[in-house]
């Protein structure tokens, strides 16, 4: 009886698509996502770039060399160019503030040494430590080749004021000299998250909240079928009730739930982790909307996609965690390469959290948010409009 019942089991597993995906395809392929965000897996993956603009105040030999060493470095990527004069501190500010850039390499003067300030978006927290040991090392080799050109008499030529590097004074004490010289304070001052109530935690709240967004979706989604299943649905179109007015209803009252979802969320989050939402509200309430409905519109897509509830549970847990994973609900997208960031736009996650990080951590005005509330609404009515589509077999089944 033993071996029976192993015998009804295989099969049931072997005839079952969605169960035999989600015990052996799923595994492999959210295994595969992780790898190449943390490993650069399939052999062919780096370590993202870092986008950067850098600030020469100084022009002098040394900072030319610093600023030179800076942009071949293939661990950043410059959004303006390296060696741009037009760039002052303020609009390399400006352009960390508005996300153009991760970081922005002021070189300064600090005592008479050269130094640098790092203008960092705290939002990405590998950013900073990478880019300030590149800096300190450029830096350094930077001096050194100065200091070494001094020693053998071959330093350049020219009229211009440069910078000192380094007490020189006889011969014998210029070496340790040298090496005195190389230890340099590299400053971070945070642009972003200063004077701010706990905007990291409204960050990942964000993630958790599209994510649950979806699931809530296809889970209301599903109740159609429960409807088809025990004859419901059939009952409500015999009246003069339209697959128009029933599809329209289901999408606004899930969008309701999951608008009241989220701002439940979020209002624990301030009262518990002192995230400013009222600070925050409009934004909020935008991004929130417009989220929901593009959730909803996925939900009754599935539904009305799949013909029962089982299938509909097992292809929403594939399709919503790996958008969850591509789009940033799991792992921080910068974390990610540029290759695979593309990638997650085309998920709701990424363009939601987009949103949200425009609010709450950018402070951005309600308008820079158009781009996100533009695509998540068209997604939104788009997946509606391909529910209806497939509808139209219950209509004349």
């Amino acid at each position: 009886m033993i071996l029976t019942v192993l015998q009804i089991s295989c099969r049931r597993l072997l005839h079952n698509r969605v169960e035999l995906l989600l015990t052996f395809l799923v595994p492999i392929a959210f295994f595969s996502i992780f790898a190449v965000i943390f490993g650069g897996g399939m052999g062919r993956g780096t370590t993202p770039r870092i986008k950067v603009v850098a600030v020469d105040e100084i022009q002098s030999v040394v900072s030319s060399q610093v600023m030179s060493a800076l942009a071949e470095q293939e661990s950043l990527r410059f959004v303006r160019e390296s060696d741009a004069n037009d760039l002052n501190r303020d609009e390399a500010m400006e352009l960390v503030r508005s996300g153009s850039a991760t970081m922005a390499i002021i070189l300064r003067v600090d005592h008479e040494q050269l130094a640098a300030e790092l203008m960092a978006d705290a939002a990405d927290q590998v950013a900073a430590q990478v880019v300030s040991a590149v800096v300190n090392r450029a830096i350094m080799l930077s001096e050194a080749e100065y200091q070494v050109a001094q020693l053998t008499g071959d330093e350049p030529d020219d009229n211009e004021q440069q910078l000192a590097v380094g007490a020189v004074s006889d011969s014998d004490d210029e070496l340790f000299g040298i090496e005195e010289s190389l230890q340099r304070k590299v400053e971070i001052i945070d642009v972003m998250g200063e004077g701010k109530a706990n905007p990291v935690v409204s960050m990942y709240a964000s993630g958790i909240a599209v994510m649950f967004l979806l699931f809530g979706a296809t889970g209301g989604g599903g109740a159609l079928l429960e409807e088809r299943e025990n004859q419901t649905l059939d009952r409500l179109l015999s009246t003069q009730m339209s697959m128009d007015q029933l599809l329209l209803g289901k999408w606004f009252y899930m969008s309701i739930i999951g608008v009241l979802q989220v701002g439940v969320m979020f209002l624990w989050a301030q009262v518990v982790f002192n995230v400013d939402l009222i600070g925050h509200l409009d934004g909020f309430l935008m991004m929130t909307v417009v989220t929901a409905l593009a959730a909803s519109g996925f939900g009754l897509f599935l539904a009305t996609l799949c013909k029962s509830r089982g299938q509909l549970n097992g292809l929403s847990v594939i399709l919503i965690l790996t958008m969850s994973a591509l789009g940033g609900s799991m792992v921080p997208r910068y974390l990610m390469s540029e290759e695979l960031q593309q990638y997650g736009l085309w998920t709701f996650n990424a363009w939601a959290l987009d949103g949200y990080t425009k609010v709450f951590w950018r402070e951005l005005p309600v308008d820079a948010l158009a781009p996100q509330l533009g695509v998540l609404l068209i997604s939104g009515v788009v997946f509606l409009l391909a529910a209806r589509v497939l509808a139209v077999r219950w209509e004349t089944d």
